[in-house]
């Protein structure tokens, strides 16, 4: 059976996709986003979907393209910040190395300006990005075979870490 190397999860705006294209480089294999995916798929951006068919017809979009991940990728494989919502692929995930990146919302204000291009966002950005993480930590928590705090960590540095945690050797 096919089986990811590495599966990053955690909020938006926290490195997934720096951290994980710097881990398959160390550890020479290949890199992939289910976010990527779902816009390839679609023909056009994530914030579409959501503002033309709504949050629930996104969900059912990036639930496939998670499951159809989880089952080909070997490399290191990065999941949308709410990806974990989904029960079936938090049961899923339990088999799998799953490493949470974490950060505090002054962290996510200087990455990401919070954004109104990142539609959950969009009207009080600060606050909302407070009360999606007091909804997901725990269950980012729940899933992790590691946490790595990303505040004030460099992506190399937030890389290195990674690779330690989980006592990975570089290729």
């Amino acid at each position: 059976m096919t089986t990811p190397l590495i599966v990053l999860v955690g909020p938006m705006g926290v490195g997934k996709s720096t951290v994980g294209q710097l881990l398959a480089e160390h550890l020479r294999t290949a890199y992939r986003d289910t976010d990527d995916d779902i816009v390839t798929a679609e023909g056009r951006t994530i914030a579409d979907i959501f503002v033309e068919e709504g949050e629930p017809a996104f969900r059912a979009l990036e639930k496939r393209a998670v499951h159809r991940a989880l089952a080909e990728h070997e490399g290191v494989l990065a999941l949308g910040g709410g990806a974990i919502l989904d029960p079936d692929t938090r049961a899923l995930l339990a088999s799998h190395r799953v490493v949470y990146l974490s950060m505090d919302v002054e962290e996510a204000v200087r990455r990401t300006g919070l954004n109104a291009a990142r539609p959950l966002l969009a009207v009080n950005p600060r606050k909302q990005w407070r009360e999606l993480m007091e909804a997901r930590r725990h269950l980012y928590t729940e899933i992790a075979t590691v946490a790595v705090p990303t505040d004030g960590r460099t992506p190399e540095e937030v890389t290195r870490a990674v690779l330690d945690a989980l006592e990975l050797k570089e290729a």
